[in-house]
């Protein structure tokens, strides 16, 4: 695993429950403020429970992509707290 990935991973896993961030959010708190499509990529390939990958969403207010489904991302986000 490379360092940036470990970087998303860390931020990433410190985003509460109710909270989300932007894929430019995540890679400007990396230190790498353009590269919010690696991120979006890196957290596609994401399958660990303990990283709340469904947490980061697009800068434009939608939703995104998930690796387990769109809906079920906004299914979570609404089950904890988040309304878009």
């Amino acid at each position: 695993m490379s360092l940036f990935s470990e970087q998303v991973y860390k931020i990433v896993s410190r985003i509460p429950k109710g909270k989300v961030l932007t894929y430019k959010q995540v890679a400007i708190l990396t230190g790498n403020p353009l590269a919010f499509r690696a991120v979006g990529n890196i957290l596609n390939k994401n399958h660990n429970k303990n990283i709340p990958c469904h947490r980061v969403i697009r800068s434009d207010g939608k939703i995104g992509g998930y690796n387990k489904g769109s809906k079920l991302k906004e299914k979570i986000l609404k089950e904890e707290g988040f309304v878009k």
